[in-house]
């Protein structure tokens, strides 16, 4: 694997605007796994869904670019994935 590193100089408005795409990222990706883990069979599409919703819902959310809530909800659907292996494994 290689691995590249480098210093991202911006202003403190951009600084700013970063950490909140960050945050809502994660915002998003918590909100999905909370939505698989109080609807029992919910599958990947159905993540996507949130993600529109929650656009509607959330001001900061539909500030971000619709391309990035999809991505946060593709994250999220490893992690569940990643919960059902370990627990066949434990069991």
């Amino acid at each position: 694997m290689i691995v590249l590193e480098f210093k991202a100089y911006g202003k403190s408005q951009q600084d700013r605007a970063i950490s909140d795409a960050i945050w809502t990222v994660q915002f998003i990706r918590n909100q999905a796994i909370w939505y698989w883990m109080d609807n029992r069979g919910t599958d990947q599409n159905d993540l996507q869904k949130l993600c529109a919703r929650l656009a509607k819902e959330v001001p900061f959310v539909a500030d971000l670019n619709s391309m990035a809530w999809q991505a946060s909800a593709e994250r999220a659907w490893p992690a569940i994935c990643r919960f059902y292996a370990t627990c066949t494994i434990a069991i």
